[in-house]
């Protein structure tokens, strides 16, 4: 279970933070919490909570004014063009443990989102105050941002300031200014649930693997074809007298075809060629090595 706002506003209370509250119902957008507080000289804030593609998340915490482009914020950090997206919900219970439009940089005093990447607006240093929910919706607090460092450095974050609404290049000569801001280590998934952890004095309980049987399968015997012959068969076996006739037979089909394809290509009749290359003289002198070579 996540910290409460009172003990949060206790936390600020003892480090002697200097901070206003205001309490109103509950609003769920930065518009409808204007129409509380927008009256009472502080600057309105957003807060966005961000994935990346290893699960690892960011909380974006800007002026309500500034423009975030994703996309670019993505390169920044190292992380290309579609690199972080918005977070769903869950990751808000289970992570942050805040409800829903409670995403601040204080949701980090939960130990569960210790590991959570905070990227802070550089123009809160230009304001006497900044508006944040203290991780309850129907609250709204007032401190500088010199007070806000403070709280941050009191549970060991480091407060990270950003022009949000910069744009520089990003490539080889010039690499990703953002890239000290990403997380080291992936968050648990969505499936893990923080809020009831594995206690580490449980007992372990080895369950044994059941083993899966599968229906043995014969497999059935080739059935040959009546009247065909077997493979074997088609094959010369190496004794003499069959090495013998399979290298005749073998020069009868080549030699034709080597005739036919060579007195094309060179224009000149089959006999003139057989006659030119005394092809009968080669026939025996290649059935001997031919025999031989079927013998290895």
């Amino acid at each position: 279970m996540g910290r409460t706002k009172d003990e949060l506003l206790a936390r600020l209370e003892e480090l002697k933070i200097d901070f206003k509250r205001y309490d109103h119902p509950v609003v769920l957008t930065v518009e409808e919490q204007a129409k509380h507080v927008g009256s009472f000289g502080g600057a309105l804030t957003k807060n966005l909570l961000l994935k990346d593609k290893k699960h690892r998340l960011y909380i974006v915490s800007a002026l309500a004014d500034t423009k975030v482009d994703m996309k670019i914020l993505s390169q920044r950090l190292g992380l290309g063009k579609g690199g972080v997206r918005m977070a769903p919900e869950e990751n808000l219970r289970q992570v942050l443990q805040v409800p829903l439009g409670c995403v601040t940089p204080f949701a980090l005093f939960n130990e569960s989102a210790s590991a959570v990447s905070l990227l802070l607006d550089q123009g809160f240093k230009s304001k006497q105050s900044c508006y944040f929910h203290p991780l309850t919706n129907d609250v709204t607090i007032a401190l500088s941002s010199s007070n806000l460092d403070k709280f941050l450095l009191s549970i060991g974050k480091q407060p990270a300031y950003v022009d949000l609404e910069a744009s520089p290049v990003v490539g080889k000569d010039n690499p990703p200014d953002l890239a000290d801001l990403v997380p080291s280590g992936a968050l648990c998934s969505s499936e893990e649930s923080v809020e009831n952890p594995t206690p580490k004095d449980a007992p372990q309980v080895n369950v044994p693997k059941q083993k899966t049987c599968l229906p043995e399968v014969k497999a059935k015997p080739k059935v040959q074809n009546k009247g065909a012959e077997s493979s074997e068969s088609k094959v010369p076996t190496n004794n003499g007298a069959n090495v013998e006739i399979f290298a005749s037979d073998v020069l009868e089909v080549i030699f034709p075809l080597f005739l036919s394809e060579t007195s094309k290509k060179l224009n000149i009749k089959q006999e003139e060629l057989t006659q030119i290359l005394k092809l009968d003289d080669f026939k025996r002198r290649a059935a001997p090595d031919l025999e031989s070579a079927t013998l290895c």
